[in-house]
């Protein structure tokens, strides 16, 4: 049963501890145990996760310093899994005093007036992690406190008194987790006003005679790209935090579909089959190393999680105006185009050509680069010379998965190939199968598709450049 005074409390055996020590013994714990430290977080196992719990078994404030979509919030939230279930506090104060450590003088004289008698309250861990995103408008008022000229009129107390301080967020962090999020956009001056927490543990409130030692862990995360193009993180303050942490994107696609496994759940909607979701996957690896993307500003890993929905939905709603089986062809992806183009910033040149043709021009290398590994070693010499004799093939996009099948016949060898490939027996599978050989060769450059026409020979990059949109 747990206490709900200060002498059930002090019978308990309570011991107070700080919010660093606390992280500590629980991390010890779960360390020992095998426990995974972050769940949900893919793919930092050996770099991101090691540098982390090393900082924390340190007793060390960090910094995640990364690109977008890197997973950085998603690691500090997860510290707070890392408190206890619950910890008591003086009932009634605004800063969660410690009863046998308080720090405000409101808790103190509650102390003092009620003695053992004091109530306690049991504060949550979802309640003690702070979480704030900088921008160039937060003051030193808002993350520190300031004079409340109200509440002393309410309260009919002087301004020089304590209880009239309207406490900023920092403060109200006291025994949690305060995380700052892209710190380089605060005001140089609001970033001064941490140096003392920072180094000294206090913070000093304006107009106020005192000086607050809290307990609280400072965790923050930053966009390289900030330290250039909007702002930065002032020495003194870098000086001040432990650890610069450094987070990055999925090492390879089978790391990056895993990640974009765990953050959709598609498969109530539609099949994705597996060439079709890692095309999805190295669209991102395509667009990360194409030098019309900007580097600073990077390609998050919500480009392929959106993608993935998308194509989804697209399967879905052919699914429904055909009454066929829902699953996802690599030409879906070209109905994903808003979750890629949305998600880039272009160089100079992308911008010439066009958001969409980049896009376009990115789908096209990653499903030859996924043909590549996957079905590589076909002899497809046979399929390409019926291209080459003048042929063309367009699939039906009307009539369901049965009639696009039957158009596929025609080329040599592209059947076997696709049932072979697919994976199912229906035939919307064999048609997603066969896009997938069709696409391949499209992206190696063996054959050129056009809206108008659809697949035909091979030809010149200005005309092959102008692969089009399917639905």
């Amino acid at each position: 049963m747990k206490a709900s005074t200060l002498l059930d409390l002090k019978a308990s055996g309570y011991r107070a501890r700080s919010v660093q020590d606390e992280v500590r013994e629980n991390l010890i714990n779960k360390i020992k145990s095998g426990e995974q430290i972050f769940p949900g977080v893919v793919g930092y196992e050996d770099t991101v996760t090691p540098q982390v719990v090393n900082a924390l078994l340190a007793r060390q404030n960090f910094i995640l310093l990364g690109l977008r979509g890197q997973a950085k919030s998603r690691i500090l939230r997860a510290i707070t899994e890392l408190l206890d279930p619950e910890v008591p506090y003086v009932l009634g104060t605004e800063l969660h005093d410690d009863p046998l450590n308080p720090i405000s003088s409101e808790a103190k004289r509650i102390l003092e007036r009620d003695g053992d008698a004091t109530k306690i309250g049991w504060l949550p861990r979802a309640h003690r992690y702070v979480e704030k995103l900088a921008t160039p408008d937060v003051t030193v008022a808002d993350m520190i406190g300031d004079v409340d000229p109200i509440k002393a009129a309410r309260m009919g107390e002087s301004l020089g008194n304590e209880l009239t301080i309207h406490y900023g967020l920092l403060p109200r962090a006291n025994r949690g987790i305060f995380a700052v999020n892209e710190l380089a956009d605060l005001a140089p001056k609001v970033q001064v006003g941490l140096f003392n927490i920072m180094q000294e543990g206090d913070v000093q409130i304006k107009g106020y005679p005192i000086r607050l030692e809290l307990d609280v862990m400072l965790v923050f995360s930053a966009n390289p790209e900030d330290y250039t193009a909007r702002g930065k993180i002032v020495t003194p303050l870098k000086d001040r935090i432990g650890s610069e942490i450094r987070t990055h994107y999925p090492s390879d696609i089978a790391r990056g579909m895993e990640i974009t496994r765990q953050e959709t759940d598609v498969s109530s909607r539609a099949d994705i089959p597996g060439f079709v979701a890692e095309i999805i996957e190295e669209v991102a690896f395509q667009a990360r190393d194409d030098n019309r993307v900007d580097k600073q500003s990077g390609v998050s890993q919500r480009l392929p999680i959106s993608l993935i929905e998308l194509v989804a939905s697209n399967a879905e709603r052919r699914s429904l105006l055909e009454n066929t089986d829902a699953v996802a062809r690599p030409l879906d992806l070209y109905a994903g185009l808003p979750a890629i183009t949305g998600k880039m910033e272009l160089e100079y040149e992308g911008e010439l050509k066009g958001a969409d043709t980049i896009a376009k021009d990115m789908i096209r290398k990653a499903a030859g680069a996924v043909f590549s590994r996957r079905a590589g070693k076909l002899n497809t010499k046979e399929l390409e010379d019926w291209f080459e004799a003048g042929n063309v093939l367009n699939i039906p996009q009307v009539g369901g998965s049965s009639v696009a099948v039957k158009a596929l016949d025609k080329v040599p060898n592209l059947l076997r190939y696709a049932r072979d490939l697919a994976e199912g027996q229906s035939d919307a599978h064999t048609l997603s199968a066969a896009e997938f050989i069709l696409e391949g060769l499209y992206g190696k450059k063996k054959v050129s598709r056009s809206e108008e026409f659809g697949y035909a020979a091979a030809e010149p990059e200005q005309v092959r450049g102008r692969g089009g949109r399917w639905n």
